[in-house]
């Protein structure tokens, strides 16, 4: 709930549930997970997310607001996951078929420590998928330090010669599109996807053809800079 550049933004109401409720149902809907938790903060704020985790009937882990690896790390110690998917909860266009094709193919490799399609840099802000063994996720919490420490699997992806790590590419490219929410403007963009898709989950090949469609929607957030990882 303490984002900087939107408060609140998880909780918003999108065609009929909030934001990580979208987030939350898309995870379950993949058929991929075997388990799923929120794991937000220790902050008075957050309550607001635990009851809303309360009411989505998914469990609850809260940890450091700035150590957000801890809190991973914790969220994973009593469960006997060998592998963990990542889902930031402001990004309710989640694509549940993507999330199974991703999982299928961390499956299908023996020896991965992590897959995403983030690493392809081809879909838009806010769709990617990311998936870490457990294994690789613990020596990352035993290891990292700094903005590692905030964006839980970049010391991962970024330390190559450790780990075993692939990136999934979906050509064409369509990273110069925005689809997560960080600002007003993003919010203006993803009410108008939802009003049009309703509340059901948009195939990301299907979102990137209506945006292509519609430059003038698309152009909505067009401006607006990501974060650097270094900028945690």
């Amino acid at each position: 709930m303490g984002s900087t550049r939107l408060p609140g933004k998880v909780l918003r109401e999108l065609s009929g549930r909030s934001v990580l409720g979208w987030v939350v149902r898309a995870a379950r809907s993949s058929a991929a997970l075997d388990d799923l938790v929120v794991a937000t903060t220790t902050e008075p704020a957050d309550d607001a997310v635990a009851d809303e985790c309360d009411r989505l009937s998914v469990a609850c882990h809260r940890g450091p607001v700035d150590d957000v690896l801890a809190r991973f790390a914790a969220a994973l110690r009593d469960r006997p996951a060998d592998a963990v998917a990542r889902f930031t909860a402001d990004c309710p266009l989640l694509d549940p078929g993507l999330v199974a094709e991703v999982a299928s193919v961390f499956r299908a490799v023996p020896g991965l420590d992590y897959a995403a399609t983030g690493l392809g840099g081809t879909l838009p802000r806010g769709t990617d998928v990311e998936i870490v063994g457990r294994g690789a996720l613990e020596e990352a919490d035993r290891l990292a330090t700094g903005y590692h420490r905030v964006h839980v699997t970049s010391y991962v992806y970024t330390h190559a010669e450790r780990f075993k790590v692939l990136g999934l590419g979906y050509p064409p490219a369509a990273d110069d599109l925005r689809v997560t929410l960080d600002t007003e403007d993003d919010w203006r963009l993803i009410q108008a996807i939802a009003g049009h898709v309703g509340d059901d989950p948009m195939p990301v090949g299907t979102l990137v053809r209506w945006l292509r469609d519609r430059p003038e929607l698309a152009g909505i957030n067009a401006h607006v800079r990501q974060k650097e990882l270094q900028e945690a």
